[in-house]
């Protein structure tokens, strides 16, 4: 039972701001949630219920998990020093 991953409309924006390295870096780790939504490595974020993280280098990926839709949503993509503000 495969999930559908979507990204908000600020996950998009921030993506398409990073140089293309990193855009793949970080699609490698966005397009396997659909089948594993939550990946060895992977942090409940205190506070929000569903919502989960994703280290990459230097880079977090925020996203949010509904079992019951079997759906992912990429809230939020930005460096460490910024995604959490």
């Amino acid at each position: 039972m495969a999930y559908s991953v979507s990204l908000s409309p600020a996950a998009v924006r921030q993506f398409r701001k990073f140089p293309i390295l990193i855009q793949q870096r970080l699609k490698q780790h966005i397009d396997p949630l659909a089948i594993i939504p939550r990946p060895a490595g992977t942090k409940k974020m205190e506070g929000e219920p569903n919502l989960y993280r994703i280290r990459v280098g230097d880079y977090r990926i925020l996203y949010y998990v509904w079992d019951s839709e079997q759906e992912v949503l990429v809230a939020k993509i930005a460096h460490r020093r910024e995604v959490y503000r």
